[in-house]
């Protein structure tokens, strides 16, 4: 709701200003899956404000050419020189920080979402915020746990070159430890093999870590995993929380397997990054900061929040996708 009112709020105000055209583009780090609500998000806002621009998704790097961080700079420097006035950015790595300042330095706004290159010019980060959710994420474990001493098991990110997921790993790691349990800690995979490398690690630690695993949690759209990892170490009764709203994810859920899971309303960031990146060029990025007050941290961060779906609330939260539409 509070989200919904800080939209009108923008709404309100640009509509007070002169309607002015404005070219803008979109660039993702995929389009479905977790992706999909904030490509319809942003399609949506688009098609609203009437702009010029476009929703885009990856390009696939070649075996010999680019890596995916490199594909991104070149999807920037090519907006740029179409004219985009605006860009909306769910950035790789920081490696995006030098193309956003030239971006920047071009005169184009640069509003991120869901990761972030704080040390770039960008004009507004809209999304989690990882270290929070993190701990908000434990917190809703550590309700489940049964008293230390014990081991659980985090399915999350221990690498430096991403971190987003290295502080939302981070922060869950000081809840649990804070509580007086131990932690191991998963390096995420998302490669082909990913699936089965990760069951596997996981299983064996559920099957040999001292003291006893008593708890597991996913930090990423993936982590459902956890919940295979416990079935093939025989412990099914393990309590398993996650993060977003995979399809894999909801079918554990129905089957009580998953304790609950955070989704960190994408569909929103979507929706708010091409309204912040028209008003930004409208009204000011001054204005638009005031508009935002209530979701800012800090003079840059807009905090979408987090919401978390206990596994009884699964098919009403499911009902809730459908009335916006958009679903995962």
């Amino acid at each position: 709701m509070e989200l919904e009112a800080t939209v009108d709020r923008l709404v309100a105000e640009i509509n007070g200003s002169p309607i002015r055209t404005m070219q803008m583009v979109v660039l993702l780090r995929n389009a479905t899956g977790f992706w999909a609500p904030v490509l319809a998000a942003a399609n949506r806002a688009m098609g609203e404000l009437d702009v010029t621009g476009s929703v885009i998704g990856p390009v696939a790097p070649s075996e010999d050419g680019p890596g995916s961080d490199e594909l991104q700079n070149l999807q920037i420097q090519q907006a740029v020189a179409d004219g985009a006035e605006g860009i909306g950015l769910a950035p790789i790595s920081d490696i995006q920080t030098a193309a956003v300042d030239e971006a920047v330095a071009s005169g184009v706004h640069v509003v991120t979402l869901d990761a972030d290159v704080a040390a770039s010019k960008r004009a507004i980060y809209v999304g989690t915020l990882d270290r929070s959710a993190g701990a908000t994420a434990a917190s809703t474990l550590l309700a489940m746990l049964p008293r230390s001493p014990g081991t659980v098991i985090i399915h999350g990110s221990v690498n430096t070159a991403g971190s987003s997921g290295l502080e939302r790993t981070q922060g869950a790691q000081d809840v649990f430890e804070a509580a007086g349990y131990e932690v191991l800690v998963r390096q995420s995979t998302w490669a082909a093999q990913g699936e089965t490398e990760d069951v596997a690690w996981m299983k064996t630690q559920v099957e040999t870590a001292d003291p006893p695993v008593v708890g597991l949690i996913g930090l990423f759209n993936i982590s459902y995993r956890c919940a295979m990892a416990a079935e093939a170490a025989g412990k099914p009764e393990l309590p398993v929380v996650t993060f977003d709203f995979d399809p894999k994810t909801v079918d554990y859920m129905r089957e009580g397997r998953i304790k609950a899971t955070h989704i960190q309303r994408q569909y929103y960031q979507g929706y708010l990054v091409p309204y912040i990146l028209y008003a930004i060029k409208n009204i000011g990025l001054d204005a638009t900061r005031k508009i935002l007050a209530p979701q800012l941290v800090d003079d840059s961060r807009v905090d979408t929040g987090l919401d978390v779906v206990p596994g009884d609330k699964v098919e009403a939260y499911n009902d809730f996708l459908g009335s916006i539409d958009t679903n995962q």
